[in-house]
């Protein structure tokens, strides 16, 4: 029989953000299926143009989802009996747009979208770069604190920990993200003495992330 020890490592990381990204999502509503497609692709200019004014390349505002669905509106008939009538069709557009971590510039951003044409509603979030290297950073650290724990076990058990069998690692994507601020605060913000940004001043904590892996290990006599 295969003697085995099967132990859980856990790895934790902390990364500071490098990387801001904005979440921009654009609704509207008209009457029709090409009024309500022209009106998408109007505002979507109108938001690449306003980014355009602060150095952004037109390929930076990228789309995350984009859809247009019927809409209808619930009413009561001459009997009270409760019939839905179609009122038109619905956009959504949700993008992203990716810059580095400057106070500066997330304070020009804001400002420009504030003073947009259009009203998009908006979540800013911190991240990193380099999203593969911190997790497998993580996991490494989760390697090793497993290998910690068995070397700990087998020792006290006056056995050998052997080659490793196994490893069982769920693959779950890993979010590197943190979001200090409320979504749309450009508004209540106080102007700075510059004519076209806002004074922002953020320090975003380092992000925290764990995971844990799974490894078993042969079990040798000593």
């Amino acid at each position: 029989m295969e003697r085995i020890i099967k132990v859980t490592g856990k790895g934790k990381i902390s990364v500071k953000p490098d990387l801001i990204r904005l979440l921009i999502n654009l609704e509207d509503k008209r009457e029709t299926y090409e009024e309500t497609v022209e009106q998408s692709t109007l505002q979507l200019e109108m938001l690449r143009d306003c980014f355009a004014k602060l150095g952004f390349e037109r390929a930076d505002l990228k789309t995350i989802n984009f859809n247009v669905n019927t809409e209808y509106e619930s009413y009561q008939d001459e009997n009270r009996a409760w019939k839905q009538k179609f009122i038109g069709y619905k956009f959504v557009h949700a993008m992203k747009l990716e810059f580095d971590a400057d106070n500066k510039r997330l304070g020009e951003v804001l400002y420009a979208l504030a003073h947009a044409p259009v009203c998009p509603e908006f979540r800013i979030n911190y991240t990193i770069k380099d999203v593969e290297a911190a997790k497998n950073k993580l996991l490494g650290k989760a390697v090793a604190d497993s290998k910690e724990k068995a070397c700990a076990l087998t020792e006290a058990a006056g056995v050998k920990l052997g080659d490793i069998v196994t490893i069982d690692y769920s693959w779950g994507d890993k979010e590197f993200v943190s979001e200090p601020m409320v979504r749309n605060l450009a508004a209540p913000m106080m102007r700075s003495a510059k004519a076209d940004s806002y004074n922002i001043d953020i320090e975003p904590d380092d992000i925290s992330v764990t995971d844990t892996v799974t490894v078993v290990w042969e079990i040798r006599c000593p």
